[in-house]
């Protein structure tokens, strides 16, 4: 359990422990759907401290930046309190210790936004092809700040395709260095969508094949806080297996750096 555990937080998010049904799905379909895990209050600090941040770097932003690079703004929790409250102690933390295991580092936490009228799809891919880390066993977690569905841009997913393991994605340096997106070719048939309400989580294996069409909404923004938890002891593969820096939250690590990586921030 994290430590910081405050009336604040409880007031803020539903704690929850999952149950032997819930960890069984998650290992057999590779995805969970948590129900409502911020409160009203959390949902409104999101809200205002989230736009806040991303008002002040993106709003009016015309230059001839790609159109994903706009969508996206990383390290939230280095501008936003509830967001690191919610990265570093929330139930999230829990959740994952229960699927990976005692020892736990956060190693992204980004705004994804996928504002009315942005139509521009994200092609199916696997987080892990963008970031390979080895154990791989790492999670996504999005936790929506608005309701999602298929017209504003909901995430689609392959249910039980983390089976099919690791998939090459020739995605190097470079790509990543410009953001260029994956494409990989899947067999649609078997997707599903995953509407969610504000407040809801979702959780998915880092193989998981997912992907988001446009927004085609004219009143509704896609607003979603998008989280990735690993193994302590994670290494970057892409990146002659050095260690994946992120704030140690639970456990112990062999790794001097990620013991230290960003515990000044409380």
């Amino acid at each position: 359990m994290p430590l910081k555990i405050t009336q604040s937080l409880n007031s803020c998010f539903n704690f929850q422990s999952l149950t032997q049904e819930q960890v069984d799905c998650y290992q057999t379909q590779g995805y969970l759907f948590l129900s409502q895990i911020l409160t009203t209050k959390g949902l409104a600090l999101f809200r205002e401290q989230c736009l806040e941040a991303w008002d002040a770097e993106k709003r009016g932003n015309d230059d001839e930046t790609s159109w994903l690079k706009k969508s996206l703004l990383i390290n939230i929790h280095h501008q936003s309190s509830i967001v690191r409250d919610y990265y570093f102690w929330g139930p999230l933390v829990d959740v994952t210790e229960q699927l990976i295991g005692p020892n736990i580092k956060g190693v992204t936490s980004q705004l994804t936004f996928k504002m009315r009228g942005n139509t521009n799809p994200f092609a199916w891919h696997q987080d892990n092809g963008y970031g390979e880390l080895n154990p791989y066993n790492a999670i996504t977690t999005l936790t929506a700040m608005d309701d999602a569905d298929e017209k504003n841009g909901c995430l689609w997913l392959i249910p039980k395709s983390h089976l099919e393991g690791q998939i090459p994605a020739g995605f190097d340096k470079k790509a990543r260095s410009e953001r260029k997106p994956i494409e990989l070719q899947v067999d649609e048939s078997r997707a599903i969508p995953m509407p969610m309400k504000a407040g809801d989580s979702l959780i998915f294996n880092c193989w998981m094949l997912h992907k988001s069409d446009g927004n085609y909404s004219s009143d509704r923004d896609r607003r979603i806080l998008f989280l990735r938890y690993a193994d302590a002891d994670a290494v970057e593969v892409y990146n002659n297996n050095q260690p994946r820096l992120g704030r140690l939250l639970l456990g112990q690590t062999q790794f001097e750096q990620v013991r230290a990586f960003e515990q000044e921030l409380e």
